[in-house]
C-alpha cells in the first residue's frame, strides 16, 4: 500500500516535470517560480522544527549506553560508548555522524528453522554510509554550477572522486555509489518482509525521489548532453535573486527542468519529513549528553511546587473507614 502510493506520487510528478519541460509557459512557472518557494519552505520549515526541538524539555540525562560507566577506580570505563565528559560526547557524537557506528554494531534476528539467530548486519551499514556520503561529496561538487569562481575544494573533491578516470566524461566513484546504496535501502524496504510491514508512504517516497535526482543527473551527464552554460547562468540567476531571461530558459532541457522539479521537491518534502534527522542528530538528547549522573546531581529546572496529600493527611481523612475495613493504621485517636 505504501509502495503504491509512494509510486503514484513519483509518477504525478515526473508526469507534471516532464509537461512542464515541454510547454513553455509551464516551464517558466516551475522554474522560476517553484524554485523561490521551495527555498522559502525549507528555511523556514527547518528552522521552525530546529527551534521546537530545542524548546523540548531535556529534564535530567537520558543518554544511550552501551559500555561500562565511569565508577570505581579499578573499572575500566568506555569512554566512547559512556562518555562521562564534553570530549567523550564530542566523539561519540563524530563517529556517529561520520560513520554511522551504532548501525555499524547493529545486529539482526531471523528465525532458521525453530531456532532464533542473532547475526551482524554489515550489508546496511556499508550502504547506508555509502549513499549518505555520496549524496555529501555530490552536493559539494554541484558548487561549481552555483559560484564563480569555482571554489578550489570542488576540484579537489572532482580529482578523488574521478581518480580511476573510467570513461569519457568521467564516471565519478559517487555517481555508482549513490544509485547502488538507494537501490539497497528501497529494495530491502520491499523483499524483507520484516521491514516491509512497517514501512510507511514517508519511508518510500524520498528514496524514490533522491533516486530520481540521481538517475536523472547521470543521464544528463552520461547520455543526453546539456547546455551546461545555460544550466549555470540559470542556477547563478535564481540564486543572486536575477531576472532569468526566457532565451535563458529555452536552453534549459526537458530532462533537466524534470531533475530540478525533483530537487525542489525536495526541499518542500525535507522539513516536514524523516529526512529531518540531518538536523535531529545534533540535538538528540541521547546522544549528545555525557552520562554523568552519578557524578552530578541534575535538577529539573521546569519542576514547580504542587499542592501534595501527605499520607498523615490521607489517614486523618479516611482513619475511620480505614479500621472499619480491618486496614492498619499508624496513628490511633
Amino acid at each position: 500500500m505504501g509502495l503504491g502510493i509512494s509510486f503514484i506520487y513519483f509518477a504525478i510528478i515526473l508526469f507534471l516535470a516532464w509537461i512542464a519541460g515541454v510547454l513553455p509557459f509551464l516551464k517558466v512557472f516551475f522554474t522560476t517560480v517553484i524554485p523561490y518557494v521551495a527555498l522559502v519552505v525549507f528555511i523556514v520549515g527547518v528552522i521552525a522544527r530546529i527551534i521546537r526541538w530545542g524548546r523540548s524539555p531535556v529534564p535530567f540525562r537520558i543518554t544511550t549506553t552501551c559500555g561500562q560507566e565511569k565508577s570505581l577506580p579499578w573499572i575500566r570505563q568506555n569512554k566512547l560508548d559512556n562518555p562521562s565528559s564534553w570530549l567523550g560526547t564530542l566523539g561519540r557524537m563524530l563517529l556517529e555522524i561520520l560513520f554511522f557506528r551504532s548501525l555499524f554494531r547493529n545486529t539482526q534476528a531471523e528465525f532458521r528453522g525453530d531456532r532464533l539467530v542473532y547475526s551482524v548486519d554489515k550489508w546496511l551499514w556499508f550502504f547506508s554510509l555509502a549513499f549518505h556520503w555520496s549524496f555529501l561529496i555530490i552536493f559539494l561538487r554541484h558548487f561549481r554550477f552555483f559560484t564563480e569562481p569555482i571554489p578550489s575544494f570542488v576540484t579537489f573533491l572532482q580529482n578523488i572522486d574521478g581518480f580511476f578516470q573510467v570513461g569519457l566524461p568521467i564516471i565519478y566513484i559517487t555517481n555508482i555509489l549513490i544509485v547502488a546504496g538507494l537501490l539497497y535501502l528501497f529494495l530491502r524496504r520491499i523483499f524483507d518482509s520484516k521491514v516491509r510491514i512497517v514501512s510507511l508512504p514517508s519511508d518510500y517516497f524520498p528514496l524514490l525521489l533522491i533516486l530520481g535526482i540521481a538517475a536523472t543527473g547521470i543521464l544528463m551527464r552520461y547520455f543526453f548532453k546539456t547546455d551546461l552554460v545555460a544550466v549555470k547562468e540559470f542556477t547563478v540567476a535564481i540564486l543572486s535573486f536575477q531576472s532569468v531571461s526566457g532565451d535563458l530558459i529555452n536552453k534549459l532541457s526537458p530532462l533537466f527542468v524534470i531533475h530540478f522539479t525533483f530537487v525542489c521537491t525536495l526541499l518542500i518534502y525535507f522539513p516536514m519529513s524523516k529526512l529531518m534527522h540531518l538536523g535531529g542528530v545534533f540535538l538528540s538528547p541521547t546522544r549528545n549528553l555525557a552520562n554523568n549522573n552519578r557524578m552530578k546531581r541534575h535538577i529539573n529546572p521546569w519542576n514547580y511546587d504542587v499542592p501534595v496529600h501527605t499520607y498523615e493527611e490521607y489517614e486523618d481523612e479516611f482513619r475511620d473507614k480505614m479500621k472499619a475495613a480491618g486496614i492498619p493504621v499508624e496513628k490511633e485517636v
